[in-house]
């Protein structure tokens, strides 16, 4: 996952609203979202990487939600682990972030930002194996946390609520859906497939050439001399029921290559859970 917005108990009969866009390699072997188990029988909903197992972005039917993406690094080292499997150790661990801090090794996995969820517990926190200062530094060994309170959260390719121009362009299109609930869809389309990279004296310096800062600059990502690009959108829907929670997760794929809109509705996969 490259691009993620989120709004937490900002309305009391919308609890959670999260966008989002995934940038992958075309050739990366994926499953669309569906429910799955892990081996221990904990069900995930999401999508998945069928190369290492994991996922980018995962919910539990107990209330437990993981989010994750990866910090934008000039070199990248071979990691021992999958970050993909952060998510899914979240979704069937049982304990609560502190444990669940204390039973990573940081150094495992390549740079990453992973927001964790307990949405019965009300606890949600950030975490990532790069200083919050300089997420673009080498260093891996040290985790780092944040809890996350009531708000709009946007994350990208650099620490939490980084204001990078894509990530406040949806951030600012969470707040418009949950403006306008009749049509809340619409701004989060607008802003998901939005490919136009940002002027250059906005880019970030993340230490990569100008040219690959320009080219990802963009929430809907395009790079065709890289077979590389935005593969899919998500978007999840928590509401208050009269009993409960209802909660709605929809995907939508997408080849890189061809113009992309808006997200209609009947062009998505969709999964639905009780909290």
């Amino acid at each position: 996952m490259c691009l993620i917005a989120f709004a937490l108990n900002t309305r009391p009969d919308w609890p959670l609203l999260i966008a989002a866009n995934r940038d992958e390699f075309l050739d990366r072997p994926t499953a669309p979202l569906h429910r799955w188990m892990l081996d221990d029988g904990t069900e995930v909903v999401g999508g998945r990487d069928l190369r290492d197992g994991g996922t980018w972005l995962g919910l539990s039917p107990q209330g437990r939600v993981a989010m994750l993406t990866n910090v934008r690094q000039p070199m990248q080292e071979p990691a021992r682990r999958s970050r993909g499997e952060l998510v899914t150790r979240w979704l069937q661990s049982n304990g609560d972030p502190d444990r669940f801090a204390a039973s990573l090794a940081p150094a495992d996995y390549g740079a990453f930002n992973l927001v964790v969820g307990d949405f019965r517990a009300g606890e949600w926190h950030w975490l990532g194996n790069r200083d919050p200062n300089a997420p673009h530094g080498a260093r891996a060994d040290v985790l780092h946390r944040r809890a996350l309170g009531a708000g709009i959260h946007g994350l990208s390719n650099a620490s939490v609520d980084t204001p990078w121009p894509k990530t406040q362009r949806l951030k600012a299109a969470v707040g418009e859906s949950l403006a306008s609930p009749s049509d809340w869809l619409t701004p989060l389309s607008r802003a998901l497939v939005h490919d136009q990279p940002v002027p250059d004296p906005d880019l970030p310096n993340t230490g990569v050439p100008v040219d690959l800062e320009r080219a990802l600059s963009s929430p809907f990502v395009r790079m065709s001399d890289r077979a590389y690009g935005t593969r899919t959108s998500q978007v999840v829907s928590v509401r208050t029921l009269s009993q409960g929670f209802g909660v709605t997760v929809e995907e939508w794929t997408h080849d890189p290559a061809l113009p992309v809109t808006s997200l209609e509705p009947e062009r998505a996969r969709r999964e639905t859970l009780v909290w």
